[in-house]
């Protein structure tokens, strides 16, 4: 969770497994590309600093963030893929299209990693403004897409 108490780039990796032979699905949503590029990075980046093989991460783009519940279980069904991390961001609009997106893809994606028993993880920036979106992906709050890696590689070693 963003808050001034918590920063999504701060992490502890004392327990993490060995990855170098993991694969991990990142799944990405276009709308709102230029923050999801960043979050992607995030998750990307931390995923090789972690161990992780170029070869053994894999990055699929979703329309928006509706559906990464579909590219999560497109990914997920594939044996060799250990882990999925799906990333996007749903900014609260005029409208309430936010929260039936939101609570969508938050059952979808605990959904998906229930049905293939592995980590599908929730890497969704819900926010009320741009700004806030910014300042969870590589500003303020720290990375989204760092606190998605992370969780995905405490997962596999659960």
């Amino acid at each position: 969770m963003a808050t001034s108490l918590k920063n999504l780039s701060e992490y502890t990796s004392d327990q993490f497994i060995d990855i170098s032979e993991k694969r991990f699905g990142l799944v990405v949503a276009e709308w709102n590309r230029e923050i999801t590029d960043t979050l992607a990075k995030g998750a990307y980046d931390t995923l090789i600093k972690h161990g992780a093989k170029e070869e053994n991460i894999f990055r699929n783009t979703v329309p928006g963030s509706f559906e990464l519940t579909l590219g999560a279980q497109l990914l997920a069904q594939h044996e060799e893929i250990d882990a999925v991390i799906c990333l996007g961001v749903v900014i609260k609009g005029e409208t309430k299209h936010d929260d039936y997106i939101c609570h969508a893809v938050a059952n979808g994606i605990t959904n998906v990693g229930l049905k293939f028993n592995k980590p599908v993880i929730f890497g969704l920036v819900t926010t009320n403004t741009l700004e806030q979106a910014w300042d969870r992906a590589g500003g303020k709050h720290g990375n989204k897409g760092v606190e998605g890696a992370v969780a995905a590689i405490h997962m596999l070693g659960f």
